[in-house]
């Protein structure tokens, strides 16, 4: 059994805050030291920002939990500072298999185009992820940065105010009380926040269980994700392998919905089921067990005055398809920098409002996704049952029925396409890269586009004229000037310019497209800097 598990990576300390008789006043508090609030206090801390994080816990979550990170989310992680150790960690994969029965149908490629820093996945466990943005944390510390980690910290009640959130903590010394001018909460799908505050979590849960089981074997699969349709070793329902680093797997298998769930849990009833699928000869040690329930809800709104849900606190999916921690990870990238003009006073508090309006729509994108995954893994009929497994038949022999198959549409970033932040196409433009998206990667001589963005508001300009630095009412802009001459692949023309010849840029700080034009007009993108800025 992996040791991490056990060591605390944020023990206990009594705080100074406990001390005084006055309550202190905190700028941001972050409840959740899980991937999504250590993720969101990485971002603040960075952007200089004090802010706190409290957790009940101490150490990392046991067992492996979200293992797939998608590209986009690693795309998030460096510039937070912690993307390679993740890669270096993680195992990288692009492919993946479709099995029904006991043939092979097909086999798909999640980033079949060149030109791209990172990988469409990487496995890894999460107790890694968490340690890995632990050691941020404390790298951070070390420079200087305005962020404290508190472990257990277990916040009781909650009281919203229009100018700050009261909450009352309880630690092993006993309680007290801090206020904070925000408060974010990243703390889980149970979120007891969530509950305290009375709000809502609605949507379907599926009449159906899986198994999850992290193995350690000496396995010759290939790294790649394979899952099975009505397999011989668990006839009727469906199964999934992922290969995590130390020669751990990852295992789930269906099991139908009117099972005991502590029994199913037992070790005497898991290994049968691994020997069945793995075969007698294969030796293995179980490091994990747990049974899931497919599961999409979302609150009706993630933004409640000054306290904001984050992550499975907000909304919630079931794990095929890798869209929590991910999906929670473009959470916080969309709220920081919008928390942080509000906080500096550089945009409206209605810029918050933008926040609910893009992730709530990401969500309502990756619960229909997954809903309709899940419908396809699990039928509810004998008709859809003879549907779906005709669908499988032919997608071995005719590829336009390979995109009909859903075994679990894999994590992708959300586009805004209605969001009030855009500015109307000005470029007969790639459809990729249109206001709203999410900029792709493209290759720059030894280097690669995203990391050249960075973290702020920029000027993209392909073989364009403009101004070196904007500023407008408080908000400043730099041009990051390329040329197609730059990328010798043609990926930054193909994927930023298509027919046009020039194109000018504008770039927010999470790296999604605001506006974009043929050349630079500098009315009109002052005016997009407003609209961007919930200004107009």
């Amino acid at each position: 059994m992996n040791k991490i598990f056990e060591i605390p990576l944020y023990p206990y300390e009594r705080s100074p805050d406990q001390d005084p008789p006055s309550v202190a006043r905190h700028k941001v508090i972050v409840v959740g030291a899980g991937p999504i609030g250590l993720g969101a206090a990485i971002d603040l801390a960075q952007q200089g920002i004090e802010v706190v994080i409290l957790d009940e816990n101490d150490k990392v979550s046991f067992g492996s939990r979200a293992i797939c990170f998608a590209k986009r989310p690693l795309e998030i992680l460096d510039r937070l500072g912690c993307g390679q150790p993740m890669v270096d960690k993680g195992v990288v994969w692009n492919m993946g298999k479709v099995f029904f029965d006991d043939r092979k149908v097909y086999d798909f490629n999640l980033l079949p185009e060149e030109g791209h820093q990172r990988p469409a996945f990487i496995n890894l466990q999460q107790y890694y992820f968490e340690e890995f943005l632990v050691n941020r944390v404390r790298e951070l510390q070390a420079e200087g940065a305005p962020i404290e980690i508190r472990g257990r910290n277990k916040v009781s009640a909650v009281g919203t105010h229009p100018d700050h959130v009261a909450l009352e903590i309880d630690t092993p010394e006993g309680s007290y009380n801090l206020e904070a001018d925000w408060v974010i909460a990243c703390d889980g799908a149970g979120s007891p926040l969530r509950a305290m505050l009375g709000k809502d979590f609605v949507g379907r849960v599926f009449e159906d269980n899986f198994l999850i089981a992290d193995v350690i074997m000496e396995a010759d699969f290939p790294t790649e994700r394979w899952f099975w349709f009505d397999p011989p070793f668990n006839r009727g329902q469906s199964a999934l392998l992922h290969k995590q680093p130390d020669g751990v797997w990852r295992i789930d298998l269906q099991l139908g919905w009117d099972i005991d769930k502590e029994r199913e849990k037992r070790p005497e009833n898991v290994i049968p089921r691994l020997k069945a699928m793995l075969g007698d000869d294969v030796e293995f040690e179980l490091e994990w067990v747990s049974i899931y329930t497919f599961q999409c809800r979302r609150m009706e709104q993630f933004r409640h005055g000054r306290v904001i849900f984050a992550g499975d606190a907000a909304h919630q999916v079931s794990p095929f398809g890798a869209r929590g921690a991910n999906s929670g990870l473009q959470d916080t990238d969309n709220l920081i920098w919008k928390l942080k003009l509000v906080m500096e006073g550089k945009a409206p508090d209605s810029l918050l409002d933008s926040y609910d309006i893009e992730r709530v729509h990401g969500a309502d994108e990756n619960i229909l996704n997954s809903t309709r995954s899940t419908d396809f893994i699990t039928p509810k009929s004998e008709m859809s049952r003879m549907l779906r497994d005709a669908v499988l038949d032919m997608s071995e022999h005719y590829e336009f029925a390979r995109p009909l198959v859903n075994s679990g549409r894999l994590s992708v970033p959300c586009t805004y396409d209605r969001s009030p932040l855009n500015s109307a196409d000005a470029l007969d433009g790639p459809e990729r890269t249109r206001p709203g998206s999410p900029c792709p990667d493209a290759p720059l001589g030894d280097g690669f586009l995203l990391p050249r963005l960075g973290d702020r508001f920029t000027l993209l300009t392909i073989d364009a004229d403009a101004p070196d630095r904007i500023e407008e009412d408080g908000i400043e802009v730099t041009r990051l000037a390329l040329s197609v001459k730059d990328d010798p692949t043609l990926a930054l023309k193909e994927r930023y310019l298509g027919d046009a010849t020039s194109a000018v840029y504008l770039i927010r700080p999470d790296q999604h497209v605001a506006a974009r034009r043929a050349s630079f007009d500098e009315t009109l993108f002052r005016a997009a800097i407003r609209r961007a800025t919930g200004k107009e």
